[in-house]
């Protein structure tokens, strides 16, 4: 099975590693990593985003480590649209967070127009971090977590 996941994965957290554990449970993996123009559009907050190639490298090291425990194979692919890789027919599934699950249904209506099957769409439940809210990137660029979620002592 093949499986397409997508993001802009800056840093790389514990919530991501459950994205990609659950994809690698499913196959192997296409991860669409969104350019260097694509990622503040996909933001919700404006904050610095490392250059793509910086991202790229930082993923790769995640990813080995999950593909080997899984025997998989994995490729990271360039995204230029928020859509990206998944509207290709090759893909089964896509894995989701609960906030880009509307992707997921617009991607599968793209899908449709093209003649392809629906995939199916795997939604990952966000992690928390140890004060009960989510982890995410721009809570550990804002210094207020890090990438495993424990809060950073501010004394």
């Amino acid at each position: 099975m093949d499986v397409a996941l997508g993001g802009t994965f800056d840093p790389v957290h514990d919530g991501h590693r459950r994205l990609f554990e659950r994809a690698f449970e499913l196959g192997d993996v296409t991860v669409g990593l969104t350019s260097d123009e694509l990622a503040p559009k996909t933001r919700s907050v404006d904050r610095n985003v490392r250059p793509f190639d910086e991202r790229k490298a930082a993923l790769a090291d995640e990813l080995e480590a999950i593909a080997a425990d899984y025997d998989r194979e994995f490729e990271i692919r360039k995204l230029t649209k928020p859509t990206g890789i998944a509207t290709e027919p090759q893909f089964d599934y896509l894995i989701v967070s609960p906030e880009t699950r509307e992707g997921g249904d617009r991607i599968n209506e793209i899908r449709r127009e093209r003649g392809h099957d629906p995939l199916e769409v795997v939604v990952v439940p966000h992690l928390l971090a140890d004060d009960g809210d989510i982890i995410s990137s721009t809570r550990i660029v804002q210094g207020e977590i890090d990438e495993h979620g424990t809060v950073v002592d501010e004394d």
